[in-house]
């Protein structure tokens, strides 16, 4: 049976709370061992190579989010039901293959630099956002779909109207999952030409520099946290009022 990503109320909200518990350890540390200018110092390495990160998880993260939820309803659909586990099993080779390994494929035919490192993340992205998109709108309840049906309302009007306002809440538990994964995978796509904090991390590590690897890493956790922070806010406005989270 397909279950869903659990609902991000709280499971979110213990994530949140642990990375910044870890990012105020990691200022805390830097600060008491005074690399904390050191890793300041890369400020405008940070800048740069961040937008570099926001662009390359905002499109492979949009592109599977334009898929994904349109592929989670079609298997919803009554008729086509029966095919969705084998689909997701499909799907589930993006989660299932080692990620170097997934970005190295994508580099052996689409080449280096910034397209196979989109659709390499755009490959793991896909699979937490169609299952819940999936699971949330198969586990509206019976009676509103009844309910729907018996008001005279066409198959799209009762998608629109019922199933898809009552499974966003697990949509959105989906969509926030796929991104936090897109970002903290983001990194490993510099091996392959992407760009990003993970030339910082990465060329820390090989030339032995800490607040240079901290500089990346840091930052990269705090963009993950904030994208967590806005999407949630963004779930807080498009959730009818009064629909079950």
């Amino acid at each position: 049976m397909l279950k869903a990503i659990p609902n991000s109320t709280l499971l979110s909200g213990s994530v949140k709370w642990l990375s910044i518990l870890i990012i105020f350890l990691l200022f805390g540390a830097m600060f008491e061992e005074g690399t904390l200018d050191e890793v300041l110092y890369y400020l405008p390495d940070i800048i740069y190579l961040g937008g570099q990160h926001l662009e390359l998880a905002l499109v492979s993260g949009l592109l599977a989010v334009l898929v994904a939820i349109p592929l989670g309803v079609f298997l919803s659909r009554p008729n086509v039901v029966k095919y969705a586990e084998y689909v997701m099993q499909f799907l589930n080779i993006g989660a299932t293959i080692p990620t170097l390994a997934l970005l190295a494929m994508s580099m052996s035919f689409l080449g280096i630099g910034f397209l196979p490192a989109a659709f390499g993340l755009f490959v793991i992205t896909l699979l937490p956002i169609a299952r819940n998109t999936y699971t949330g709108l198969r586990s509206v309840p019976n009676f509103l779909t009844e309910a729907a049906n018996g008001m005279g309302m066409t198959p799209m009007q009762r998608l629109l109207r019922v199933e898809f306002p009552n499974s966003l809440s697990v949509i959105f538990a989906g969509v926030r999952t796929a991104f936090s994964l897109n970002i903290g995978t983001v990194p490993i796509a510099f091996l392959i030409g992407g760009g990003g904090l993970g030339e910082l991390v990465f060329m820390g590590i090989r030339l032995d520099d800490t607040p240079m690897m901290l500089a990346g890493a840091v930052a990269t956790a705090l963009l993950a946290l904030v994208f967590d922070v806005l999407l949630g806010l963004l779930s807080q406005v498009c959730i009818p009022k009064g629909i079950q989270r």
